[in-house]
């Protein structure tokens, strides 16, 4: 006799009025008591007393209203969100970072021995709150590789992109000031980024010998730093190439060149006199890459060689008069609603000429309350502060101090707060947008003024700077009291 076989799996089927197995038999009524929820849409088994199925019915059924108690911190009557605290209170607990990295701890197989000093090191330069968000993610990095060293979890919680995130970024910090890892090349890889993008938006016949010449400048750093001599910073080597970048767009868009062998000296000198302002630094620019492109048969003349520039360029920038710089003087002394940023950057930078790149680099460390001065960038002396500077310097100190936050520059934004980098170039440019000007322009004034009423030695062995820059604020200046002595000598 043979056997029957199940039309569905291929098991011997032993009822004699049946088809399929036992298995499918069960399987194909389940199947044929689901029905469509009209909540989700799904095919599943429905409830008699609602019509829909299970997931829907627990949602649509009444829900227990959890019941506000006394928040043991504030004393509010509050939803509570863990250890008799409100959701509130229990974001702003600053145990909270401690007694997740015990609960870590023991959850983890191979815990690093450093994991408490960590989190120690976190909560004391973010909320407890975004403290505890660090470790989580640490702790996912680590259950990930058990075995991985400081090195290890370093290189794996670093982000790509152009921010390496704020684990990466805490954790190198603190490893390098535990001598457990070297320090990042996190500055050397956002230069590279810079340099890669200038490179890359050049025109593509022109790109390859701009790329050539990149190199040619990182090795000549390479060579100035075994030299001892002043290697070019990442800033020089970026204006350069973006020189070049726009250089490059101009001769394939309005003079139809395709290979720099066919640049000629009436090309560079249309291009220069696109931006007058900027013709010496150009200038200067395309001298050296077309002495470099020479030197390497790529071009078989060097069309710099005609161009000339201004001997000793003058300053041309823009002043403000004194009856605006007596407005911003008023505004930052009297007026209480300004921000204290914009207060400090503005009056150092009207009354002591103080730099972007001053402003940024100005520590706690270099702040006499005795003697009310500081210490400005590499100025030879300190430099005395007046009443109404040094009331700004207090409140911008206040301010700082407000954040909690370890920093060691006086300039702190929110950015900087959990970090000990100083304020970016972009906020220091940008602090007085309210009134509309830049630091920069209250320098140059202040500049302008204390080189014309004072002799511009003394100026230059003040400020730090070399002698040359100084003069050019003396160009096309005439003494009125000269002018006075010449004509008294001529009668």
């Amino acid at each position: 006799m043979t056997p029957r076989i199940c039309v569905d799996c291929g098991r011997p089927v032993r009822p004699r009025n049946r088809i399929y197995c036992r298995f499918c038999f069960h399987r194909r009524a389940r199947e044929a008591a689901k029905g469509l929820c009209p909540g989700c849409h799904r095919t599943g088994h429905l409830r008699e007393e609602s019509g829909l199925c299970g997931s829907c019915h627990r949602w649509a059924g009444p829900k227990k209203q959890p019941t506000p108690r006394l928040c043991k911190s504030c004393g509010e009557l509050r939803l509570h969100r863990a250890h008799d605290m409100c959701n509130r209170c229990w974001q702003r607990c600053p145990d909270r970072p401690f007694e997740y990295v015990g609960r870590l701890a023991t959850r983890l197989t191979s815990a690093p021995a450093w994991l408490p000093d960590f989190a120690a090191y976190a909560a004391a330069r973010y909320s407890p709150a975004r403290a505890t968000r660090l470790l989580a993610e640490l702790g996912h990095h680590v259950s990930q590789q058990p075995d991985g060293s400081a090195k290890v979890l370093l290189e794996a919680t670093r982000q790509t992109g152009r921010s390496m995130g704020p684990l990466a970024r805490t954790l190198a910090a603190f490893l390098v000031e535990r001598g457990l890892a070297l320090p990042l090349d996190e500055t050397q890889r956002l230069a590279f980024g810079r340099r890669q993008r200038r490179i890359q938006a050049a025109p593509e016949p022109l790109r390859a010998v701009v790329a050539d010449f990149a190199e040619f400048l990182l090795r000549s750093r390479e060579r100035a730093r075994r030299a001892g001599t002043l290697p070019r910073s990442d800033r020089t080597l970026e204006l350069t190439l973006s020189v070049l970048r726009d250089l490059g767009r101009f001769l394939v868009a309005e003079r139809g060149v395709t290979g720099w062998e066919q640049v000629d000296t009436a090309d560079l000198e249309v291009f220069l006199a696109l931006r007058p302002a900027s013709r010496a630094r150009h200038l200067s620019v395309l001298r050296g890459f077309f002495r470099w492109a020479r030197a390497g048969r790529l071009t078989l003349i060097n069309p710099t060689r005609p161009l000339r520039s201004l001997s000793q360029p003058g300053f041309r920038g823009r002043l403000l008069e004194p009856a605006r710089q007596r407005l911003l003087f008023e505004r930052w002394r009297a007026d209480r609603d300004t921000h204290p940023h914009e207060c400090l950057a503005g009056l150092l930078a009207l009354l002591h000429g103080a730099s972007n790149q001053e402003l940024r680099g100005l520590k706690i460390a270099d702040i006499d309350d005795v003697r009310h001065t500081i210490r400005l960038g590499g100025r030879p002396y300190p430099v005395p502060l007046d009443p109404v500077s040094w009331s700004a310097l207090k409140r911008c100190l206040d301010h700082r101090t407000a954040m909690r936050t370890l920093n060691p520059h006086a300039i702190v934004t929110k950015v900087t707060a959990p970090r000990d980098s100083p304020a970016s170039e972009a906020y220091l440019t940008h602090v007085l947008d309210q009134v509309e000007i830049t630091p920069r322009l209250l320098r140059s004034t202040r500049l302008a003024e204390l080189v014309v009423t004072l002799d511009p030695k003394f100026v230059a062995a003040a400020f730090g700077m070399d002698p040359e820059a100084v003069v050019r604020y003396l160009a096309d200046h005439v003494q009125d009291l000269r002018l006075v002595n010449l004509n008294v000598l001529n009668v």
